[in-house]
């Protein structure tokens, strides 16, 4: 942990929290105490085009290392989905990510729908709605990952969409690497139709086209240096998303579509938990989100005009996060800890919740009609409820996401809605351990806090890895 940081842990209420963002400038929203279960905004019931969703909390997309090397969940799959729908959160975003196809997967372990699988996620998706006990709203969501494939091992077997100067050296990639033509693309996109027609036909409410992170649909987004079809200028770097919608609405013309947007990015930091040097690289041409001119600030510009062409396209849910896990996870997935293969936080973890939280606001202000969800709470841990409920109160954020923090308190959402007295023990602490278990082949679950896990031979093992990384 980097000094000079404090352990939200050490603050003894919520308005010692509050004092703290006051006296460093942090601009989170957060109330003094948690409304009665009858009286909370976060039990409303919010209404899409399609559905209702009873609540404002949402489960969100956790990338899966536990299915089977074809694509099927496993025990541990069904186990985190049946948390999942007692969870008492109403919409279920996702699941998880979920390849289209094989060389797509962003690991060996990660759930594949095919026409071999469907019957396996059909099960899945039932079992989560019986674990719910009432109306859930379930989402797939559809991913390639581009880049970051891994689909046969902890190999990189990348996909890659245009030369990026640092990305490239990191993965070793040589100038004549080939790049994913136009003809590869279209072949993509129409497994994204296949997929998701699948997904209609097993019954799942809605499908996410991911954008985000770093995967290929967020890829295709910077793609500013690409020539053709899909690369250049913004119409032709959203192509990919227009044709997919298109296929989609043709194959399955009753599925509601969403998406989840990385809407800022930053240019990748490296060990030291600095960013790289992107000296001779102005204007900065590999990013989305970004000022070209300091590619370590947002810039909202393109993502505004992104959501613009979701409201032509009709699309209604956005799912909005940040950077990428692999490039800046700071960013991304604020935490005191970082995973094994990570590096220092190099600010306060608050400031990227308040950047996530900040970006979704000014977006949602823009996009009233939309239904926003938002990303980055987990890292609130004690204060989650008491800065949620503010965030919804206050119009920041239609719905509330959360990620980690399910892995180890599950039955948060159910105690803040129906008023019961807080877990403080079951609060994800942020070590990372549902990081740096998949980094290490190892599945991906809340080891210091879930006996499941902790006792499990991969626990062991965890526990073994970290100690000689100590050592």
């Amino acid at each position: 942990m980097r000094s000079g940081i404090l352990h939200l842990g050490s603050l003894r209420d919520v308005g010692a929290f509050s004092s703290h963002l006051r006296n460093h400038a942090i601009a989170i929203p957060v109330d003094m105490e948690l409304l009665s279960p009858a009286k909370t905004p976060l039990g409303e019931v919010l209404k899409t085009n399609r559905f209702s969703i009873g609540n404002r909390f949402a489960i969100q997309p956790m990338e899966g290392w536990d299915g089977t090397p074809d694509g099927r969940p496993s025990d541990l799959t069904i186990r985190r989905w049946q948390n999942f729908g007692r969870s008492g959160a109403k919409l279920i975003w996702g699941g998880e990510a979920v390849a289209v196809r094989h060389d797509g997967r962003a690991n060996p372990n990660q759930l594949l729908i095919s026409r071999n699988t469907r019957d396996d996620l059909a099960r899945l998706r039932e079992t989560l709605i019986a674990s719910a006990g009432s109306a859930v709203v379930v989402g797939l969501q559809l991913t390639h990952s581009g880049r970051f494939s891994r689909p046969n091992s902890r190999r990189p077997e990348p996909r890659i969409l245009y030369r990026h100067p640092i990305l490239d050296r990191r993965l070793d990639l040589s100038a004549d690497y080939p790049l994913l033509t136009d003809g590869d693309i279209r072949e993509i996109i129409e497994d994204f139709h296949h997929a998701a027609r699948m997904a209609y036909e097993i019954g799942f409410d809605f499908v996410d086209i991911k954008h985000c992170h770093g995967y290929l649909g967020h890829e295709f987004l910077s793609a500013h240096t690409r020539e053709g079809d899909y690369g250049g200028s913004f119409e032709n770097r959203t192509r990919f998303l227009r044709e997919v919608v298109q296929g989609i609405r043709a194959v399955a013309p009753g599925m509601e579509l969403a998406v989840r947007l990385s809407a800022f990015d930053s240019i990748p930091f490296n060990k030291t938990g600095e960013p790289e040097s992107f000296e001779g690289h102005i204007p900065y041409r590999w990013g989305f989100g970004i000022n070209p001119e300091n590619p370590t600030e947002p810039d909202l510009t393109e993502p505004i005009q992104f959501l613009s062409l979701l409201r032509t396209l009709n699309i209604q849910l956005v799912n909005i996060t940040g950077g990428s896990p692999y490039t800046n996870p700071h960013m991304q997935r604020p935490a005191l800890f970082p995973p094994s293969d990570g590096y220092q936080p190099p600010e306060d973890p608050l400031i990227g919740v308040a950047r996530q939280m900040d970006a979704t606001r000014a977006l949602k202000r823009l996009f009233p009609e939309m239904i926003f969800v938002g990303t980055g709470y987990t890292y609130l841990q004690d204060f989650l409820p008491f800065v949620a409920q503010a965030a919804v109160r206050e119009g920041w954020v239609d719905v509330v996401g959360l990620g980690r923090i399910v892995l180890s308190y599950p039955e948060l959402v159910r105690d803040v809605l129906e008023g019961r007295p807080l877990e403080r023990k079951r609060f994800c602490r942020t070590f990372s351990d549902c990081t740096t278990a998949p980094r290490n082949a190892l599945p991906s679950g809340c080891y210091p806090l879930d006996e499941h896990y902790k006792a499990s031979e991969a626990g062991r093992q965890l526990r073994a890895i970290k100690n000689a990384k100590r050592s």
